[in-house]
């Protein structure tokens, strides 16, 4: 069995982060995408430290699949560097884990 995760995205706005949800659900990359609105991220970039509202995606995927969602993201997202990390699951329910494998196959 593959190791599942969580991958973490931040997108600048509410119809970009749906438009990357369903692309990565309807081509079986993720089995499922939580958007939590809004975030407030501070960083820096381009030597500023910036303050703005982001929209989180939570994905969960195999780890298999990070390559192709970090493929298709950047060809659907507007940042030039758009934040994404993943995260191992450590445990989950046994029902769960293989939905999710069945559905990111």
């Amino acid at each position: 069995m593959s190791e599942p995760i969580v991958v973490l995205i931040t997108c600048g706005s509410e119809e970009e982060a749906l438009r990357i949800s369903r692309s990565l659900v309807e081509e079986r990359l993720a089995a499922c995408v939580n958007l939590i609105s809004p975030v407030r991220s501070t960083y820096r970039w381009e030597g500023k430290i910036c303050d703005e509202k982001e929209w989180l995606l939570i994905i969960k995927t195999q780890r298999k699949r990070f390559q192709e969602i970090e493929t298709r993201v950047k060809s659907l997202h507007s940042y030039s560097v758009p934040e994404m990390i993943s995260l191992p699951i450590i445990e989950g329910s046994s029902s769960y884990l293989e939905w999710l494998f069945r559905m990111t196959q």
